[in-house]
């Protein structure tokens, strides 16, 4: 007896390779599963990363990623993009051609730093990010040193997120998702929009080091939702709610920091 069962929802990441499996594309994969969609991947770097840092990478050739993007998409299609870690100028380069031509959301996690302070993209390349990737995006989504990196303005208290966002969105996406997780108090999040309403996201703030691939994880967990019919500011929303139980959850991996627990929901069911 043979039964078809539709597909889920497909969300493509376009990252890096995480060898110890915390954050990149590993932690894409593990969000988009943990949130009933397809995952589906574009390699554009790989890494040799544990749980003390970032030990070296090496970027793929342009055709490799423009192959990979091109077999999926054409093929398989897509209902929303996520892009990571792209190492390069000329890898951001060719990832904001191929998305030019995708109808589908598309969240920029503008990945410049690893969580332990690893430079993950190229000094050349930031330029091109700023003016080739920002312009395609649906959604991105800094953290607060990137919103330096991009801006040049340096936030420390919560009530400079905004002109940060705003600096940020006159680059180019619909929306910017300004992260504060590196800010005192409330981990707090604040969520610009096209018309220029603001929305604030809100959550505990727990005293758990092990917090590796969170940025990775918020991205992926936001183009997950958009594929399954949410809005911005819901799919922001429920993808906080997520990440903050996976930070929750973070365990201790190695000898340095440990990942967030993107199977925290699984764990926490009767019989795990």
């Amino acid at each position: 007896m043979s039964t078809t069962t539709s597909a889920p929802p497909r969300v493509l990441t376009v990252a890096g390779s995480d060898s110890g499996g915390g954050a990149g594309i590993q932690a894409d994969l593990k969000t988009m599963l943990a949130l009933g969609v397809h995952g589906m991947s574009v390699i554009a770097a790989v890494t040799a990363q544990n749980s003390v840092g970032v030990q070296g990478y090496w970027e793929l050739p342009a055709e490799a990623v423009r192959a990979q993007f091109r077999s999926v998409v054409d093929d398989i299609g897509v209902q929303a993009v996520k892009t990571g870690m792209l190492a390069s100028a000329e890898l951001v380069e060719t990832v904001a051609e191929l998305l030019a031509d995708v109808e589908a959301p598309v969240v920029v996690d503008p990945v410049g730093v690893s969580k332990h302070g690893d430079a993950l993209l190229a000094a050349s390349a930031v330029s091109v990010l700023r003016d080739r990737l920002l312009p395609v995006a649906t959604v991105a989504t800094p953290n607060l040193h990137e919103v330096a990196q991009l801006t040049g303005i340096v936030v420390t208290r919560e009530d400079e997120m905004s002109d940060a966002a705003k600096a940020l969105q006159q680059l180019g996406p619909a929306w910017v998702l300004v992260k504060g997780g590196h800010l005192e108090g409330e981990a707090a999040d604040l969520l610009l929009g096209p018309d220029g309403a603001e929305h604030w996201f809100r959550a505990p703030r727990y005293d758990n080091r092990h917090t590796h691939g969170t940025g990775c994880t918020l991205a992926s967990a936001i183009a997950s939702e958009l594929a399954l019919g949410l809005a911005v500011p819901q799919a922001v929303a429920v993808a906080k709610e997520y990440v903050t139980g996976a930070i929750a959850g973070g365990f201790a991996l190695g000898a340095g920091i440990g990942p967030v627990d993107h199977g925290w929901r699984l764990r926490s069911l009767p019989g795990s």
